[in-house]
């Protein structure tokens, strides 16, 4: 189950006052899909779909982690990137 925490996170990594880098968007993504869904279990995307391939390795690289570490780990993400762009 979806935290209230995890909930009001998301919508604050969406305001951040600066875009964070390709590697923290991909890790913000990574970690909420791990655990909003879970396991990854979708077909990886072919070779010429380069920004959905990354995102399905990110995302399969959180892989048995259950949903409520990457919740957390998330929440934690997401209070760094604040500090790191909030200055």
């Amino acid at each position: 189950m979806v935290s209230q925490l995890f909930e009001q996170k998301a919508k604050q990594a969406a305001e951040l006052p600066t875009k964070p880098d390709t590697d923290e968007l991909l890790k913000l993504y990574a970690l909420y899909k791990q655990a909003t869904a879970g396991d990854n279990d979708k077909e990886k995307p072919g070779i010429f779909n380069m920004k959905d391939r990354y995102k399905w390795d990110a995302w399969e690289e959180q892989k048995g982690k259950s949903k409520e570490e990457a919740e957390e780990e998330y929440i934690k993400f997401v209070e760094e990137l604040q500090s790191k762009y909030s200055q």
